[in-house]
């Protein structure tokens, strides 16, 4: 189980719009003064795409592009150079903006079940399909991180790191709802504690430091995270239903920290901070928490990332989420 951190109130999810990664990484480090992150610019192109990035981090592994999507080579070449060297630019920029930050940080990568979702084998079905594809994509996932971790610790040495792993398809990984490549049957549905496991695993490579898991598809599973030993949540707070209730009292009972996505990822008017967190506040009556415990257990951030934005509502969301987050911490009832 990772040691979990005293989580600040508010960060990014990952991905800006534009393409310039100073820009970027001036905007992560600046609106989030003590829980920034590493930020994505999927506007780029092939390899800054959240699939590409972390294909690019794979060890022994390679992906090519191709017309269907991304598919697992022999050799690493230029798709994957092209991955490489963003990210180094992106490491730059964050190194730049960074000297001498002592606190938390937040990277991400897509976990090893969106990945096998997205990531074609030769035949150009998912690699989903095939057990032992899904085994050796999450051990070479894991190393990658490792190294990736590893990187950035070098680069911003006084930071803690937060590894994120995005899992948008974890739930339709689960449930048999992953299309194949003829778009009419879908892959079988992964075993549960085949999902649990291998998520332990990856989220093992991050020694002692907490990970959070991020998902803004429907009916994120609470309980299966929770027992893969992640330290905190993040989800689209708009599509919690009171289904949920229960699993979700669960997990601040437990200390899972719940990264609650109350702010638009696209453009949208945005409503005063007090009103963004009103779910939350109902949400903790509904579940008869002490209002207290509401900045003990939520950090506030928009719903997804923002690559869909124009960037200046990325700066109004990023700026709303803060003072979203100061609304629920000076007034939890």
């Amino acid at each position: 189980m990772n040691d979990t951190p005293h989580f600040p109130p508010a960060t990014g999810i990952g991905s800006l719009p534009g393409t310039d990664a100073r820009e970027a990484a001036k905007a992560a480090t600046g609106s989030f003064e003590d829980f920034p992150h590493l930020p994505e610019l999927p506007a780029r192109g092939p390899g800054a795409d959240m699939i590409g990035r972390t294909a690019g981090l794979l060890v022994e592994l390679y992906a090519r592009v191709e017309l269907s999507g991304w598919r697992i080579g022999d050799r690493p070449g230029r798709d994957t150079r092209r991955a490489r060297s963003w990210l180094g630019e992106d490491l730059d920029a964050l190194e730049e903006f960074t000297q001498g930050y002592e606190g938390l940080l937040k990277v991400q990568a897509v976990g090893p079940w969106t990945l096998a979702a997205a990531l074609e084998l030769k035949n150009g079905e998912a690699a989903l399909s095939d057990p032992g594809a899904c085994r050796d994509l999450a051990a070479s996932l894991a190393e990658g991180l490792r190294l990736h971790l590893e990187e950035v610790r070098r680069r911003v040495p006084g930071a803690r790191l937060v590894l994120q792993l995005d899992e948008p398809s974890l739930t339709a990984v689960l449930r048999g709802q992953v299309k194949t490549a003829s778009g009419y049957r879908t892959h079988r549905a992964v075993d549960r504690q085949t999902v649990e496991a291998t998520l332990r695993d990856v989220v093992g490579v991050h020694d002692g430091g907490p990970v959070v898991v991020h998902s803004c598809a429907p009916d994120v599973p609470f309980a299966l995270l929770r027992r893969a030993g992640v330290a905190g949540i993040s989800f689209d707070f708009s599509l919690l239903t009171e289904r949920d209730d229960e699993v979700i009292g669960e997990a601040v009972e437990g200390g899972t920290r719940l990264f609650a996505g109350v702010v638009p990822g696209t453009d949208a008017p945005l409503s005063d901070p007090a009103g963004s967190v009103m779910g939350v506040r109902t949400l903790w009556r509904r579940l008869g928490l002490r209002p207290g415990l509401l900045p003990e257990a939520v950090t506030v951030t928009p719903a997804c990332g923002l690559a869909g934005a124009t960037p200046g509502y990325a700066r109004s969301a990023y700026a709303h989420c803060v003072r979203a987050a100061r609304s629920l911490a000076d007034n939890p009832e």
